[in-house]
């Protein structure tokens, strides 16, 4: 029986067309399975279904999703996120907010990632909050200062002087929520490739029920960036609130809605 499937432009031009036609047509489909997004059961049968293909160095993952999770696209990953992808199938776990160091960046500072809902005009948003280890200087520089917020706003997050409202969307970049864990915030790729892995796990991180839910409800989480010795590593959400109120008090914070795994 055919499929429901949506394959995009992007994901025929890796597979093949012959192969996306026997997906199309149900020889390779699977009929139910686990939204590589939110984790819920799905039936390419009875529901619109994209197809997700993650690719990595030497190998790549055709994964199913909602279509209302995600649209069917590429996703570059590296080999060892491709391959702790694959190991997390089929894995759900609980698990409290919270983040850990996470990617080295040229600068040889540490992003230190921490999820958490944070209560925005009455309603909880999903969130990622981003603090270094150190400072960060411009690439080609050697400092002194740090320069972390003012890169980010050149990217196009904006400063945010208190948390009244959701910050404007940053299109382009995007957080990628796959297999029910958090993998990367990606952001545009050189001359209109493919995104890249601003920040990456090392390996997928847990997220809440409550904060992926409010992931796909939204399509969107908020990402929080303040520079190092601003936020902490806070082990509340009630707490990580009260270090962003501080941070955007003293102008130490800028923020940017990202969608949710791209568009």
């Amino acid at each position: 029986m055919p499929r429901m499937l949506d394959v995009s432009d992007a994901v025929r031009a890796e597979i093949g067309d012959e192969e996306a036609e026997r997906l199309l047509a149900g020889e390779n489909a699977p009929g139910s399975y686990d939204c590589t997004s939110c984790r819920t059961p799905g039936d390419s049968e009875q529901e619109r279904t994209s197809t997700v293909l993650f690719v990595g160095d030497e190998t790549a993952v055709l994964a199913f999703a909602h279509a209302g999770c995600l649209p069917s696209q590429v996703v570059q990953v590296t080999e060892e996120q491709l391959r702790g992808a694959v190991r997390s199938i089929g894995v759900v776990d609980d698990a409290p907010a919270g983040g850990e160091p996470q990617r080295s960046v040229p600068e040889q500072a540490v992003l230190g990632v921490t999820s958490g809902l944070v209560l925005v005009d009455g309603e909880l948003h999903p969130a990622l909050v981003v603090e270094p280890t150190s400072a960060i200087v411009r690439p080609g520089t050697d400092g002194p200062g740090d320069e972390f917020l003012q890169l980010l706003l050149e990217q196009g997050f904006t400063p945010v002087p208190e948390l009244t409202g959701v910050p404007e969307v940053l299109h382009g970049w995007s957080v990628l929520l796959a297999m029910g864990q958090l993998h990367a915030v990606l952001q545009p790729g050189g001359d209109g490739g493919r995104p890249v892995a601003w920040w990456q796990a090392h390996q997928p991180l847990q997220v809440t029920e409550g904060w992926r839910a409010a992931a796909n409800k939204h399509q969107q989480v908020l990402m929080f960036a303040a520079p190092v010795g601003s936020i902490g590593r806070q082990p509340r959400e009630d707490l990580l609130r009260e270090a962003l109120d501080k941070a955007a008090a003293q102008g130490k914070l800028v923020a940017a809605a990202l969608p949710l795994a791209g568009t």
